[in-house]
């Protein structure tokens, strides 16, 4: 199915969400538990910060829009939300009866787009209900629920399966670990031979689709956008990919498998013995340092004595086949 933008019509969020439930909860109100989501300001995985207990008086249904109004980074963006949860006050949940996995990924797909007009602290909740977005029409110029869901479920996917079982799952001993110089240097030996990358100015790059605009962004791997190859911008794939300079990103690091085009606020680490199962682990673990790089305390001042803690063989080396063997015995692993 083709999309054809430009016989779209206009909707206003409140005509297309007849309820708009505020959410309810702050984290203080919350009892442990591991039965339902709470889920609040974030961006990444759906919107859920964490596990609680069911609370009556704070949950609210499922199949429902949840729009993100306030919150540092992640105001202006939508999540699909399948199953029962608990909201914090940050978000607002969006209810039609005409709604369904389908058509909520679809319309939460575009709602995302319109999220640079509440950048600058220019809360959402405040122009909710006015929020004017872009959706597919019929002929008589009401919203397309039934297109929607089929261009879903037209995209080229299947379920995803594994034959990994969690049980299966090597043991990580964390306490045998040792500590290791991310930068292999002059200065001391480490794990990567780590390159700056060379695209200074990203205006010059021209719009098209053979090679990965790589940036200082955590998500989507760091890609900004697809551009026409320029070889002399360009930086090889099978490495780690530092993010040393970019507000709200300093610190985090993505494996890149293909070639790419990088900021100049990136680096990229290469050594012989990683691949992408033992480049997932290594990018998990950097992850976790990357407080060290907060409040403007750049990565790419420090990156030479920056360290991370990893497993080690008999030689007190790194051990590289442990790492790739313990992504490949965790459920999906196998999918990787």
């Amino acid at each position: 199915m083709k999309l054809d933008v430009d016989k779209w019509g206009n909707f206003k969020i409140a005509d297309i969400f007849p309820v708009l439930q505020n959410g309810k909860a702050n984290q203080g109100l919350l009892s442990e538990g591991n039965d339902c989501f709470y889920v609040g300001a974030k961006k990444d995985d759906n919107g859920v910060m964490l596990h609680c207990a069911y609370d009556s008086d704070l949950i609210q249904k499922g199949n429902c829009i949840i729009f993100i109004c306030n919150g540092q980074g992640s105001v202006g963006y939508a999540n699909y939300m399948d199953v029962d949860f608990i909201g914090t006050t940050d978000i607002v949940a969006g209810y039609n009866d005409n709604l369904n996995r389908y058509n909520g990924l679809f319309i939460a797909t575009v709602l995302c787009q319109e999220r640079p007009k509440y950048s600058f602290g220019r809360k959402w909740k405040t122009h909710l209900k006015e929020t004017v977005i872009k959706l597919p029409q019929t002929s008589e110029g009401n919203m397309d629920w039934e297109y929607m869901e089929q261009y879903v479920k037209s995209l080229n996917y299947k379920p995803l399966s594994t034959t990994n079982r969690l049980g299966t799952r090597h043991k990580l001993f964390i306490d045998k670990w040792k500590d290791f110089y991310l930068s292999d240097s002059g200065h001391h030996p480490g794990l990567f031979k780590i390159e700056s990358c060379k695209c200074g100015c990203a205006g010059d790059l021209e719009d098209g689709d053979e090679i990965n605009y790589i940036g200082a962004k955590k998500s989507d791997n760091g890609v900004m956008r697809r551009v026409m190859r320029v070889d002399d911008l360009v930086s090889k794939g099978n490495g780690i990919l530092f993010i040393c300079d970019g507000e709200g990103s300093v610190g985090y690091a993505n494996y890149m498998d293909q070639d790419f085009i990088g900021s100049t606020t990136t680096s990229i680490g290469y050594n012989p013995k990683l691949n992408k199962y033992n480049a997932l682990f290594i990018v998990t673990i950097i992850d976790q340092e990357k407080y060290r790089f907060s409040y403007g305390r750049k990565y790419r001042a420090h990156i030479e004595e920056a360290m991370v803690k990893l497993p080690v063989d008999a030689y007190g080396n790194p051990d590289w086949n442990y790492m790739e063997n313990y992504i490949k015995s965790l459920p999906y692993g196998d999918r990787i």
